[in-house]
């Protein structure tokens, strides 16, 4: 199934003059992923002490959108620039879902949003990930399947939350949207884990 992660070589093809500055001027991989990881945190928590202003949600999907150059940037400074590391891996996995799950949770803070979706929703994005790099572990490559991969995630939550900044009125359409999402990351962890059993079948 296709995902939005599909994109990603071309967006890091913009990306990599910016990478090779980087890289000339000592910055590196783990240093941008914790970036990253502190920008999501921030913003998390800008978002849970302002939940009731609409307008403070048009700060994420900048924030989104930052965050995704941030993490093709730093891949691409450790697979082309020499900067491997077992903790950069460490750190990349860990700091991707920690920051999902910071930036969505603010979500079940307002008052039409079914507090109880939105946990389900952060569970099974971490269960996708955690599907993805268990497929290492039985001998495929890391899985990054759709139809609810990261960036899709990322781009749903970036999407309602521009419409309610925008005004779009907070109603019960948000709990069918999350619904949605939930359902298709449910899907996504079924869907990499039979990918993974067909990859390492062959």
């Amino acid at each position: 199934m296709t995902s939005i992660y599909a994109i990603k070589p071309a967006f890091q093809n913009l990306l990599r003059p910016l990478c090779k500055w980087l890289a000339a001027h000592g910055v590196t991989a783990n240093q941008v992923t914790l970036a990253a990881f502190g920008l999501s945190l921030l913003t998390a928590l800008v978002l849970a002490l302002n939940s009731t202003q609409m307008r403070i949600f048009l700060l994420l999907p900048l924030v989104m959108f930052v965050r995704m150059a941030l993490n093709a940037i730093d891949g691409m400074l450790a697979r082309e620039h020499g900067m491997k590391s077992n903790l950069g891996a460490i750190l990349n996995e860990l700091t991707d879902v920690v920051s999902d799950a910071a930036l969505y949770l603010p979500f079940a803070l307002l008052p039409v949003v079914c507090p109880s979706l939105l946990v389900f929703v952060v569970i099974a994005a971490i269960l996708t990930e955690m599907t993805g790099v268990i497929a290492v572990q039985i001998g495929a490559s890391r899985r990054y399947d759709g139809p609810m991969g990261k960036s899709d995630r990322a781009f749903m939550f970036g999407a309602v939350a521009l419409a309610m900044g925008l005004g779009v009125q907070s109603g019960n359409w948000l709990n069918w949207v999350f619904g949605l999402v939930l359902a298709l990351t449910v899907l996504t962890v079924f869907n990499r884990a039979r990918q993974a059993l067909k990859e390492v079948a062959k």
